[in-house]
């Protein structure tokens, strides 16, 4: 039952997608969906790749690590093309690991994580999309560049580091609208001619795409709610 439902929820999510493309005169081809599968094993992914679905992303690297590599090459030869994604935060010693295994990074946020990933990415020859997080709702418990300092980091990371910045992330404040986050974070971008936005989750990602996501971060509405424990 469990894999059924959870196909259905990737076709529901899609669905939505697509929907909420329509509703903001946009192309559903634009928006790239990222099935987080943080805390889920093998046995909740599986149904969700038969379903189609070949970029996931997770929070930490070392679960990624256990895996992902032996899913990947269990299908290697059946339409493989995954991109794994890093949406949650990412400490500095453990740069080589994520330049290594994900194709996409969502949680630069500080100097010392630039200079990091700058130096396993020249060491590796590997280039993951980076994304820098932006803290809009300048929130103490959570990581993210605050939004007065966005442009100044941005700046820093490709002329001192090297690092190509190709897009913002951000996640809004659970009390609060997410729109006017969604729109700082869309603006910010566009004055420093950023083209990708990974902004919207299981609750507000039509919002998200009505404000320009290019990715939207999709756990809940396909895997069912998470042990709170893991």
């Amino acid at each position: 039952m469990e894999s059924i439902n959870r196909a259905e929820g990737i076709a529901a999510v899609r669905a939505e997608i697509a929907q909420a493309c329509r509703d903001a005169g946009r192309d559903p081809a634009t928006v790239t969906l990222v099935a987080v599968s943080k805390t889920f094993g093998v046995d909740a992914i599986e149904p969700v790749i038969a379903a189609g679905q070949r970029v996931f992303g997770e929070n930490r690297v070392q679960e990624a690590k256990a895996k992902w590599p032996p899913l990947i090459a269990r299908h290697a030869t059946d339409n493989g093309g995954f991109e794994l994604h890093l949406v949650g935060s990412l400490q500095s010693n453990k740069a080589r690991d994520a330049v290594a295994l994900f194709d996409a990074i969502h949680s630069v946020d500080r100097a010392s994580l630039a200079e990091a990933l700058a130096k396993e990415i020249a060491r590796q020859g590997r280039r993951p999309l980076l994304f820098a997080e932006i803290n809009t709702g300048a929130e103490l418990q959570k990581a993210g560049v605050l939004p007065q300092d966005a442009d100044a980091f941005l700046t820093a990371c490709r002329d001192r580091h090297g690092l190509a910045i190709a897009g913002l992330m951000c996640i809004p404040p659970l009390n609060e609208a997410p729109a006017p986050h969604f729109a700082l974070t869309a603006r910010i971008a566009r004055r420093n001619g950023l083209a990708l936005l990974s902004m919207g989750m299981s609750a507000d990602f039509q919002t998200a795409i009505a404000f320009g996501a290019t990715h939207v971060r999709i756990g809940t509405a396909i895997f069912g709610a998470r042990n709170s424990a893991a």
